[in-house]
């Protein structure tokens, strides 16, 4: 029992050996990066990273060699507008409105097609009732405001892409990003 016990405790303050790769590298600005994926550092600095392996932090991964990291050319570097958001940021921010343009776009002339339908319709019918003459009169006051409502949501999209377009232009992004 008593050996049962001390390995018992052994096993719990038994200290792991933990280790983690650190990459380091200096900037055109002269500021020192650190982080822990390869994969973060960008492309025109991956020739002067330093390799640091710390063995009191955990490790996620295996560290990559030295030897994989692979000098490349400028024109690899990522390009970002001057907030260093790139090309995914801006897709991302425009996409759900084209995206609400589109849709609201379809509905307004679904309903300009009925609309004209429904019109046409009351113009051939003149020798209904006057029961049924109202009841369209008020199923085309109907489809007018449902018109109005998706005009009113194209104009808001539009006034949207307008706005990032905008922005786009004053942080200096690559206007190909909005389309």
């Amino acid at each position: 029992m008593k050996k049962f016990f001390v390995l018992l405790v052994l096993l719990i303050f038994a200290v792991p050996g933990y280790g983690a790769t650190i990459y380091k590298w200096v900037d055109k600005e002269g500021v020192v990066n650190f982080t822990d994926d390869l994969s973060k550092v960008p492309p025109s600095y991956q020739d002067q990273v330093k390799v640091e392996t710390r063995k009191d932090v955990p490790e996620k991964s295996a560290p990559l060699s030295p030897q994989t990291i692979t000098p490349s050319d400028k024109d690899d570097e990522m390009i970002t507008d001057s907030y260093g958001r790139g090309e995914a940021w801006w897709r991302d921010k425009v996409r759900p409105w084209k995206e609400k343009l589109k849709e609201a776009t379809e509905k307004y002339e679904s309903a300009e097609k009925k609309y004209t339908e429904k019109s046409d319709e009351l113009s051939r019918r003149r020798s209904g009732s006057p029961t049924q003459y109202k009841m369209n009169i008020i199923d085309l006051d109907k489809i007018r405001e449902e018109k109005e409502k998706y005009q009113a949501q194209m104009a808001e999209a539009n006034e949207m892409l307008g706005k990032l377009k905008k922005e786009a232009e004053e942080t200096k992004a690559d206007p190909a990003w909005l389309e």
